[in-house]
């Protein structure tokens, strides 16, 4: 209750984390699509010296096709940010056309052309498929490359005889293994990102929440203070006025005027006293409960004891201040709302909690019109009042009797 603004937000980590991320994938990517270049160039000088040849004719056109299928995904996976690992944030579907390209390609190459690197072929695409989709998928272009290799063996195929094809189906699974961790560190990242903004996102709503609460709570102590005072002034002046009107003569006058004076000396310093609460001086609590009273009883010629039970302990702050409002208000709208033959306030200390009751008896017709024990018209003092006891985990009640009205406080204490 100190009044003291809440924390300054912290440094924008996500956005800079986010920043430097793309300042690195950027640059990545420009190296990337050098190296794509540089390894497409390579290749195609392997692929033309190797045997047979491609040509313009039969089998050599469709080598050379292949091989132009070949470089053109090599090419298409550069531009795309990634020739053996696809960057975070890849869209699958941009991909799938360039691993169509690529998977014709390097299976034809396999076949009509098999010592040349149509082999590179189906390791590029279970290593970007193990990244990049679904386990499901991946497990069967996985499955796919391994048929075509143990295809490629059983017809005793130039380069796949004997141990070359067992060895070149454990290195596909290792690639594709490889792949599977990269995709989990990937995942991680990117949950972590997301919990990272999330964090942000909560850090933001309790700062919005802790300004809102603060600005709540500021209303009420404005709001306590001014219409305790002033209501009361509004009365005493009310009042005088008739009297002057009536009789200009009359001897009550200037007691009069002297407790309208008193009204507003008494409203300013309880203006002064709340602004002090706000920079952290010490709250008002119940033992300025039996005051209250007293000036109500004075100002209005209403009977108003304070009766208090139980065993007085120490309270938290929060609901000392509770008490102390919840009485000027109670005691406000009983000035402005009726016409009590007395008023009654009782604060009693229970084991797990402490209630307060301001409790009016005998209310003849409210001013402006209102019948007796009718509820105070629709305002800020009820509400408050009603705020404070749930930010407390209590509750109040506000309801005619039977002979009057009353308000009843319960806090945890």
């Amino acid at each position: 209750m100190s009044g003291q603004p809440p924390p300054a937000p912290a440094a924008p980590t996500l956005a800079a984390l986010r920043r430097s991320r793309a300042q690195r994938m950027a640059a990545n990517r420009r190296r990337v699509t050098l190296v794509g270049a540089a390894a497409s160039v390579a290749w195609a000088v392997v692929a033309w010296r190797s045997g047979p040849h491609p040509g313009l004719h039969g089998v050599p056109l469709l080598i050379a096709l292949a091989a132009c299928c070949f470089v053109a995904a090599m090419l298409g996976l550069a531009r795309l940010g990634s020739l053996f690992f696809p960057f975070p944030g890849a869209a699958p579907r941009a991909y799938v056309p360039v691993l169509v390209l690529l998977a014709l390609g390097s299976g034809t190459l396999m076949l009509l052309q098999p010592s040349g690197p149509g082999f590179v072929g189906p390791f590029l695409l279970v290593a970007i498929a193990g990244r990049l989709f679904a386990r499901r998928v991946s497990a069967v272009v996985l499955g796919t490359c391994l048929g075509f290799f143990g295809f490629l063996a059983s017809t005793q195929h130039a380069g796949w005889r004997g141990p070359t094809g067992g060895v070149g189906m454990v290195a596909l699974v290792a690639v594709y293994v490889s792949a599977l961790f990269a995709r989990r560190f990937l995942v991680q990242e990117e949950q972590e990102e997301r919990l990272l903004a999330e964090l942000e996102e909560s850090r933001d709503a309790e700062l919005r929440a802790a300004a809102l609460a603060e600005r709540q709570r500021l209303a009420r102590e404005m709001h306590d203070v001014l219409a305790h005072s002033l209501s009361g002034l509004v009365v005493q002046l009310e009042g005088t006025r008739l009297l002057a009107s009536a009789a200009p003569g009359d001897d009550r006058l200037p007691a009069a005027i002297d407790r309208a004076h008193r009204l507003a000396r008494s409203g300013l310093d309880e203006a002064r006293q709340a602004i002090g609460m706000l920079r952290g001086d010490e709250l008002p609590g119940p033992g300025r409960l039996a005051d209250l009273a007293g000036k109500f009883e004075a100002d209005t010629g209403v009977p108003c004891p304070f009766t208090e039970a139980g065993t007085p302990r120490e309270l938290a702050p929060a609901v000392r201040l509770a008490l102390f409002r919840v009485t000027q208000e109670g005691l406000t709208n009983v000035r402005k709302h009726s016409r009590p033959d007395r008023v009654q306030v009782r604060l009693a200390y229970l084991p797990e909690a402490v209630t307060l009751i301001i409790q009016d008896f005998g209310a003849g017709r409210a001013r402006g019109g209102g019948e007796a024990g009718a509820a105070p018209t629709a305002g800020y003092g009820l509400t408050g009042m009603r705020e404070r006891a749930g930010l407390l985990g209590g509750s109040l009640d506000a309801s005619p009797t039977r002979d009057g009205f009353r308000v009843l406080l319960r806090v945890p204490a």
